[in-house]
């Protein structure tokens, strides 16, 4: 299974970090350039545990949907998310968060596996 691995400083408290991460209006904000929105399940907002959300944006010259569902989370430090429906054969979106001196380190590993 192929994996994706970034690691990101960000100079801001772990807590605050970890919520913005969560958070579907900003996704959304950040996303604006692919068209990116929420068709379906929670559409505002902070994702908890067992929230659902489906995407739709366009990747890769092709209209894509994508749901997924919050499995894990240990707030501030870990969150997964897993692909239910979409074009993955398999997919999982791991986020840990690490308080460091000046800020966090957010660390995101995506898992999936391409038809």
């Amino acid at each position: 299974m192929p994996l994706l691995h970034l690691t990101t400083f960000i100079a801001a408290p772990q807590e605050r970090v970890f919520d913005l991460s969560r958070s579907i209006d900003l996704h959304q904000y950040s996303m604006t350039p692919n068209k990116e929105k929420v068709i379906d399940g929670k559409r505002s907002g902070l994702l908890n545990l067992g929230d659902s959300v489906t995407w739709s944006a366009k990747h890769l010259l092709k209209q894509r949907t994508l749901t997924t569902v919050i499995k894990e989370m240990q707030r501030p430090t870990y969150f997964a998310d897993e692909q239910v429906a979409g074009d993955f054969v398999s997919m999982k979106h791991e986020h840990y968060f690490k308080v460091i001196e000046n800020g966090t380190i957010m660390i995101d590993q995506f898992h999936y596996t391409a038809p």
